[in-house]
């Protein structure tokens, strides 16, 4: 796997563009509407905010306002009706909307890990997807990605649905049920298993090899804007990387930064810490080269997705995604 430079160097990297070169100004830079599945502030969405607060963005001639949809279905589905060029989605979404005529692509994929993970008590000693039968888990939705990886990874051991209590509890329900025992699993995004472990769970997570492997975060544009801005694209796909990359390499540097981006969490640097060896132990890592896009791993997905009937059909794969945006 290709390492990203050293921490140390890329706060050197950092210190000297602040210092270097003519910064544009306001008026210079370029105002585009960025989509986000939720508000921007929560940790998940770290990448975009250490990129505006360090001036990568700014630096690349644009300025971005972040706008939050309505989860990452409807992200996808503006920004291909055109209300905004670019945002974020999840890996899966292209799958679940291309059926329907959403004219976007995935263009960037932020880490080759799955988003979603299999966590449980300790005690209940859950390391098989076969352990899951008869237990009760708690996802988002029966719509949303956490709840397709679950009946992907319980395929895995021959059980279907109906093999565990499975209820959807929306974006806090799913770790508040599970730290207060009324579930044995969630399946959860590193937030939620630090949630829990602050509320006093003793939270296990099942390796996510044995699982399904859906997709992690991605940044998504519409056809148009890939074949008549590719130049913005670009702008942005580099600058968020050089935002994951800071989480990566340096973890207390992104810490510092990010509470310096957003105060509501000085205090809790702990806690973000933890949320940010989450997603590099579990989500951004694992890419041969930072950013791209597995299109074996994409066509697999989508298999399971058709298979068990939550697309009405496959759509062929370059209408989903694009490399063109990255360096190998």
């Amino acid at each position: 796997m290709r390492k990203f430079a050293s921490g140390a160097f890329t706060a050197l990297m950092v210190a000297w563009s602040s210092i270097t070169g003519a910064q544009p100004t306001s008026d210079e830079l370029e105002s585009i509407t960025y989509l986000l599945p939720a508000p921007k502030t929560l940790p998940a969405f770290a990448p975009y905010v250490l990129a505006e607060h360090l001036g990568y963005y700014r630096d690349a001639g644009l300025k971005l306002k972040f706008v939050s949809a309505k989860g990452g279905v409807d992200a996808a589905k503006q920004i291909g009706a055109g209300n905004a060029m670019i945002g974020h989605i999840r890996g899966d979404t292209p799958i679940m909307v291309r059926p329907y005529g959403v004219p976007i692509k995935m263009v960037a994929l932020l880490g080759g890990g799955s988003l979603a993970l299999i966590a449980s008590h300790k005690e209940q000693h859950i390391t098989e997807p076969a352990d899951l039968k008869g237990k009760t888990i708690t996802v988002m939705a029966y719509t949303d990605t956490t709840y397709y990886s679950l009946l992907g990874t319980m395929s895995q051991a021959g059980l279907a649905r109906d093999d565990a209590n499975i209820q959807a509890a929306g974006p806090a329900g799913v770790w508040q049920l599970f730290t207060s025992g009324k579930s044995d699993v969630m399946v959860a995004v590193p937030d939620w298993i630090v949630n829990a472990r602050q509320g006093g769970a003793d939270v296990s997570i099942m390796d996510p090899a044995k699982g399904f492997g859906t997709m992690s975060q991605a940044i998504a544009a519409s056809e148009d804007t890939i074949e008549n801005r590719p130049d913005l694209v670009k702008k942005v796909v580099d600058a968020t990387l050089k935002g994951m990359a800071l989480v990566m390499n340096d973890p207390d540097e992104a810490v510092r930064r990010y509470v310096e981006a957003e105060p509501s969490y000085s205090g809790k640097e702990a806690e973000l810490r933890e949320v940010f060896r989450l997603y590099n132990k579990y989500v951004f890592g694992n890419q041969s080269v930072p950013g791209k896009i597995d299109v074996d791993r994409l066509k697999a997905v989508q298999r399971f997705y058709v298979e068990n009937g939550v697309v009405p059909k496959a759509s062929p794969l370059d209408e989903l995604y694009t490399n063109q945006f990255i360096e190998d």
